[in-house]
């Protein structure tokens, strides 16, 4: 996630039921891991640049203007960048307390804290 800038939106108006981030992924960037949320549906927007959005079904490239939605318990997926030029994209989730983050590709797994924070620890549990 080098290559990834993210900006938090919501948290600058206290917003806490759901969040906003103004993403930038630099030429090789990704969004994130392979995932998907077991309560969390998450949307994105695209609004420069022509990221591959990856996801257990496939693979599509997208433009500026183009959306997608990931139900919680839905498809894994996640933005690569594999042009030249930079991506950058609103990515808008609901904060469900008890909401885990599952990586089929990856020995990783994620749960989200009560005081919203991310908790990232080995499939069998062991922490990193």
């Amino acid at each position: 996630m080098l290559k990834r800038e993210k900006r938090p939106l919501s948290d600058l108006f206290g917003i806490k039921n759901f969040g906003v981030n103004l993403t930038t992924l630099h030429p090789g960037g990704e969004s994130a891991l392979l995932h998907r949320h077991s309560k969390q549906d998450e949307f994105i927007y695209i609004l420069e640049g022509n990221p591959t959005l990856v996801t257990d079904e496939g693979e599509v490239v997208l433009s500026p203007g183009m959306c997608a939605g990931f139900p919680a318990q839905g498809i894994a997926h996640h933005l690569l960048n594999r042009t030249k030029s930079n991506v950058t994209y609103l990515e808008i989730g609901n904060r469900t307390p008890g909401d885990e983050g599952s990586y089929p590709a990856d020995d990783i797994q994620a749960k989200l804290g009560s005081d919203g924070k991310w908790q990232f620890t080995h499939k069998d549990g062991r922490k990193y």
